[in-house]
């Protein structure tokens, strides 16, 4: 079975170290704000200007003013800080984002990634992940592992315009948990009840299997 979104999110969320200031992109990545482990001190960072996001509302704390990048309503733990956009992205850029977590289109074995536009078909803009791949070394793509026409977006080299180069290693698909090393995507865990077999059909990019793969587990 694939991952759902919130296994998804889940796994990520097995990644954040105490102390820890993330960015989570729009989409998968927000929900990581619902699985920040108990005890963990995690700031969460949405570059339009919030330090510290929380989980996401119930009805009664809905704040149509508190929103992240992907204009969802959030709330704000104790000790958050609200601020410009100018000043998130000065957090970005000089590198004090520990974590990124964000999306993609497609992403190649070199580690390119292409995340922002699909040629011929409406944009809403670039968004920050530009800034975010450019700016970050500790980096992971959540993605499906294939099309709703089953073809692979994991690549040998990216089709798409790109949002960065070389600068992804670690990728999170709803059927497997893959490394990008020396031009190649490293098997690393899969999806429980999906073979190595499947995988390997749906990656497009050099695929190295270890002699063992072992399933992710969920409580």
């Amino acid at each position: 079975m694939a991952l759902t979104r919130e296994q998804m999110a889940q796994r990520v969320a097995r990644e954040l170290q105490d102390g820890f200031y993330v960015n989570l992109g729009i989409g998968i990545p927000t929900l990581v704000a619902n699985y920040v482990p108990e005890g963990m001190d995690v700031m969460l960072q949405s570059e339009n200007g919030l330090l510290g996001m929380g989980r996401f509302p119930t009805e009664e704390e809905v704040d149509p003013d508190m929103i992240n990048a992907g204009k969802q309503t959030v709330t704000a733990r104790p000790g958050a800080a609200i601020f410009s956009s100018a000043e998130s992205f000065a957090m970005i850029r000089g590198g004090h984002v520990d974590l990124t977590v964000l999306g993609a289109f497609e992403v190649d074995q070199q580690g390119n990634i292409a995340s922002w536009m699909v040629p011929g078909k409406l944009i809403k803009g670039m968004g920050g992940a530009m800034d975010l791949v450019a700016g970050a070394d500790n980096i992971i793509v959540t993605m499906t592992h294939a099309s709703k026409h089953g073809e692979s977006k994991l690549l040998s080299e990216c089709t798409l315009p790109l949002t960065g180069a070389g600068c992804i290693k670690r990728v999170l698909t709803d059927l497997a948990y893959l490394e990008i090393e020396d031009g190649a995507f490293i098997l690393k865990e899969r999806a429980p009840g999906v073979s190595v077999e499947e995988i390997a059909e749906k990656t497009a990019g050099r695929l190295i299997v270890p002699d063992e793969v072992p399933e992710m587990t969920f409580d």
